[in-house]
């Protein structure tokens, strides 16, 4: 029984450990090239700023991407190369809104149009950070989609950790 606990305890804590950058890990999205669906008016909220580095979350500051309340509304990221994706975090807007990001789908792979696989969903929305353990998912391209619905995506940052692909011919 005691054996059993202790490996439970175990999985989980691995899992949690899974959820969170290795400290000192590279941030692999602040070297790609970001896009979305539209800009919202003429605002200069596009989709690199998701990727600027900065931790500022409050839409009204600059520092968020935005876009205008389209059908199945969209934020890609081109890593320029693929990765083995570990963690995902994204950060929504910290003023207002977050329930406009329930149900986004965070996905994964080498189709440059956002028919990827799946990562997660995300269904919690009591905190503007979440974080995604992807378990290697192998792409070139994570694009957050809103499915199904009009609405407006707003993402303040953006951050993907994991290792290059690498191709050995032998």
């Amino acid at each position: 029984m005691k054996a059993s606990v202790a490996l439970l305890l175990l999985i989980s804590l691995s899992l949690a450990w899974c959820c969170s950058p290795v400290p000192g890990a590279t941030n692999i999205a602040r070297n790609g090239e970001a896009s979305q669906s539209s800009n919202y008016l003429s605002n200069p909220n596009d989709a690199s700023l998701a990727i600027d580095g900065s931790k500022n979350i409050d839409w009204n500051y600059g520092f968020c991407s935005h876009t205008r309340q389209d059908k199945a509304p969209w934020w890609r990221l081109d890593m320029k190369q693929s990765y083995r994706v570990n963690v995902v975090v994204v950060s929504g807007r910290s003023d207002c809104c977050l329930e406009r990001l329930k149900g986004a789908e965070v996905r994964i792979g080498d189709s440059p149009n956002n028919n990827n696989p799946v990562c997660d969903t995300i269904t919690d929305i009591s905190g503007p950070i979440t974080s995604f353990c992807c378990n290697g998912m192998e792409g070139r391209y994570l694009s957050i989609v809103i499915p199904g619905r009009y609405e407006y995506l707003s993402v303040c940052e953006v951050e993907v950790y994991g290792d290059p692909v690498v191709h050995v011919c032998w």
